[in-house]
């Protein structure tokens, strides 16, 4: 079993997919973990509309909504999903303002179990919600948040993509921030 760090170093958002199906049950285990993830509340605001490309008329409306970049190479995945973080909590109708936090807490979560299974996801935020939010019949009270595309690693050189330093972005106590 591979070690979380492992699994963080390993993490990676490739543009290219292996021609290769991804099983019922890794698509039910990714989905468990983001299951898991912590929320406010517990209100788990966040839903997932995917689709595997044997699926191909869901399939093909997700597609859709990608812009036409990220089409490009996104075509190549075997499967396409969508995010959606629910604006309100169930319990009092209040606004969440978390939802979108507690939203991509479930897909790290999501990505982190993928990376386990030796699937790759990458994320997209060139979309368009108003186009998903139509294509699916999207309520108001839910908010696209963003898409992927998750598969098996194709032949692709992995860039090297620097990462801040950790003093660049964690201060302690009465550090000066900005």
């Amino acid at each position: 079993m591979k070690s979380l760090d492992t699994i963080i170093a390993q993490r990676y958002s490739p543009r290219n997919f292996a021609d290769r199906s991804v099983s019922d049950e890794s698509i039910r285990q990714v989905f468990e973990a983001a299951r898991h993830a912590p929320s406010s509340y517990n209100e788990q605001p966040w839903r997932f509309i995917y689709a595997t490309r044997e699926q191909s008329e869901t399939y093909q409306k997700l597609l859709s909504c990608i812009n036409e970049y990220n089409q490009s190479w996104a075509t190549g995945a075997p499967i396409l999903m969508l995010s959606l973080a629910k604006k309100h909590f169930s319990q009092n109708g209040k606004p969440n303002r978390h939802a979108w936090h507690d939203t991509g807490t479930a897909v790290g979560f999501l990505l982190l179990k993928a990376t386990e299974l030796d699937l790759y996801a990458h994320q997209m935020a060139g979309f368009y919600p108003d186009k998903a939010r139509e294509a699916f019949n999207i309520s108001d009270e839910y908010e696209p948040v963003v898409m992927m595309a998750l598969g098996y690693l194709g032949e692709e050189e992995r860039p090297e993509k620097p990462r801040k330093e950790i003093n660049e972005f964690a201060f302690a106590g009465n550090e000066k921030v900005l």
